[in-house]
């Protein structure tokens, strides 16, 4: 049975679940629904809560733990002799997965023939043209274990599709059953349906913390398979990033410190442009604009964080690049011959830092406002002008949240994409020359993972080495960041 029309089925069962157990709850009461316990909706609701609960638990936790029994079931029927030098049987799994896709699509297509992989007849050079013809993603001439490793997966997949319609089915009726006989009068209905919603509250919050579960465990089994087949001392020492596809990765340099000096220097220059005249904008909005004005300046402000990201882009590639140019660059207007293309480290970091204005700024601004008025009244009556008011009153005080509102831009300028792709280049160097092109670990790990890539190969992998590598430095400056809001809460308390 289809995935949709299962459930559906399990919604039709639910649905004449709480028909029946309202109806049943209202009939054992001669019809008086005052006789009852709860209201008629809760002997309902419990009918429809047994049925659906354990039926879509169920089927997760089938779909969830299915493709791990199959793929370690098929991992070991394939030969060792299977696994060639410089790949894994995590890598050839990958490559029996999507074999396995591209023969069920395929036969749905009917280039290939069922009954001709079924017997054996084709060889695997057919077998391989024929997905080609399909449209089918084949980055080499298939062997005839992976062609039956990948029968093996879908027959298995097909089969525990069946199974799994069954059991779901079944746990539907029984919930059915089961609810049906518990309509009774005197039966809590609604404790059990308000304990029921509570625990269904209680998974929902907890799906944000095992989604980041999921995502740091993705980023670490992808980047454990990638250390297997590069070494972590060139990766994280290496002062070259040259990827090459031929060979599966014997001859590629893969050293992540250009990237990684790509990203802070872009960075860095982001910020310089976006904390000073972010946090400017922030102080003149919160203490000295008119009411009138403040309606109107930061609305236009905050527009800049609605910007598409592709548009500032554009923007560096079009119009930041060619004027930087004509300023430092050969012939310019400085006579100097600094920068000789658009695409540099100023130019990404320039815009970059435009689009973190808002960031900075509307948050700095309610971060200012939140200072109580009474220590503004203090430092007056004191004799304190506005100016020192403001620099050793009010920044102070709402210092740990300025840190706060940095740190928010720094994250968003390290994990930026478009800007970059656009503004700075391809080039992977270690310089401190800000008018030379250069790129980060966001641009590479799209660079990587785009295009016809081979997943059996270092140079796919490394994508999930640099997610993780962004994920730890992002995790450094958070408790950098933790550790300076504390030291100055402290001293300002």
């Amino acid at each position: 049975m289809p995935l949709l029309w299962l459930i559906v089925a399990v919604l039709v069962v639910s649905g004449a679940g709480y028909v029946l157990g309202r109806s049943r709850a209202v009939a054992q009461a001669g019809g008086d629904t005052r006789a009852l316990h709860s209201l008629p909706f809760y002997y309902g609701a419990n009918v429809f809560l047994k049925i659906v609960v354990p039926a879509f638990g169920l089927l997760i936790l089938w779909l969830l733990i299915q493709p791990l029994v199959v793929d370690r079931v098929v991992s070991g029927t394939i030969p060792a002799d299977e696994v060639r030098e410089g790949s894994s049987i995590g890598l050839v799994m990958a490559e029996v997965t999507r074999t396995a896709k591209g023969m069920t699509n395929a036969v749905a297509e009917g280039a290939l023939s069922a009954d001709a992989l079924r017997d054996g007849s084709m060889d695997p050079e057919e077998v391989t043209q024929a997905l080609k013809d399909a449209g089918q993603v084949v980055t080499s001439t298939l062997t005839a274990p992976i062609i039956e490793a990948a029968q093996l997966r879908n027959r298995m997949s097909a089969t525990g599709s069946v199974i799994m319609s069954v059991v779901v089915m079944l746990a539907a009726l029984a919930g059915l059953v089961w609810g049906v006989r518990e309509s009774a009068p005197a039966f809590r209905a609604r404790n059990v349906v308000e304990q029921g919603i509570r625990v269904m509250l209680i998974g929902a919050a907890s799906i944000a913390v095992l989604t980041t579960i999921g995502i740091v465990l993705s980023l670490v089994f992808n980047t454990v398979e990638f250390f297997r087949l590069y070494p972590a001392s060139q990766f994280f020492f290496g002062l070259e990033w040259a990827p090459s596809f031929s060979g599966r990765g014997g001859a590629s340099d893969l050293g992540v410190l250009p990237l990684l000096w790509g990203t802070l220097y872009i960075s860095l220059v982001a910020l310089a442009v976006a904390v000073p005249i972010g946090l400017f904008a922030a102080v003149y909005l919160s203490e000295y604009a008119s009411p009138r004005m403040r309606a109107v300046a930061k609305p236009l402000l905050e527009v800049l964080a609605g910007i598409p990201t592709i548009v500032y882009g554009l923007f560096a590639l079009l119009t930041v690049g060619p004027l930087l140019v004509s300023v430092f660059g050969d012939g310019g207007m400085l006579g100097v011959s600094w920068q000789g293309g658009g695409r540099a480290v100023m130019t990404a970091g320039i815009v970059m830092g435009i689009m973190l204005i808002p960031f900075v700024s509307s948050l700095s601004d309610d971060i200012i406002n939140a200072v109580p008025q009474a220590m503004r009244d203090g430092s007056y009556g004191l004799g304190a002008t506005r100016s020192e008011t403001i620099k050793q009153v009010v920044l102070p005080a709402a210092l740990p949240g300025i840190v706060g509102a940095i740190l928010l831009a720094a994250s968003r300028a390290i994990g930026e994409t478009m800007i970059v792709v656009l503004g700075a280049g391809a080039a992977a160097r270690l310089s401190l020359n800000p008018f030379e092109a250069m790129t980060t670990v966001t641009a590479k790990i799209v660079s990587q993972l785009t295009g016809d890539s081979d997943f059996a190969s270092p140079e796919a992998l490394v994508a999930f080495a640099l997610g993780m590598t962004l994920f730890v430095l992002t995790l450094g400056l958070n408790v950098l960041a933790l550790y300076i809001v504390r030291k100055y809460r402290e001293q300002y308390d």
